[in-house]
């Protein structure tokens, strides 16, 4: 009698793991889902800081003279490079004949990263744009070489 009692736990357990191990599946997508949600917010919170910030140093500064010249439409970093722009990065990467992990080897990041790059959905870092600035400023031969030089 105890064989068929041990043998009925040993299967209800088993039925029992496989229906929680869809249910576990699930809720760890949602929970993936959210934290992703989450950092988009303190993304969008930290932007929103910093341009209170600033309307509250153009608030305590007098009123200055609108400068005569018209902004340039791309913004400018420390050292002249232009904003970031994904499209660049893929044509480019495109051109050179490269794959994303190709290119994450040359500038020093992860394929993912540069796939992310690309679609829009993560800008990079300062140090990281720098390199990508490097990198489009090679040519075929160039980029061939570094990557043989890499390997090796």
């Amino acid at each position: 009698m105890s064989n068929i009692a041990d043998a009925l736990k040993q299967e209800i357990a088993r039925v029992a793991r496989k229906e929680l191990k869809d249910e576990i599946a699930a809720l760890r997508k949602l929970a993936s889902t959210h934290r992703s949600d989450i950092a988009a917010l303190k993304r969008e919170l930290k932007a929103l800081h910093g341009v209170v910030k600033g309307l509250q140093k153009g608030l305590s500064r007098p009123a200055a003279a609108p400068s005569p010249e018209p902004q340039e439409t791309q913004t400018k970093r420390r050292g002249g490079s232009t904003e970031f722009s994904a499209e660049q990065l893929a044509t480019h990467r495109a051109e050179l004949g490269l794959t994303q992990a190709q290119m994450a080897r040359l500038i020093g990041a992860s394929a993912l990263s540069v796939y992310k790059w690309e679609s829009g959905k993560v800008q990079p870092r300062a140090v990281q744009q720098e390199q990508i600035a490097a990198a489009l400023k090679l040519g075929k031969r160039a980029v061939k070489a570094k990557l043989q030089e890499q390997e090796a």
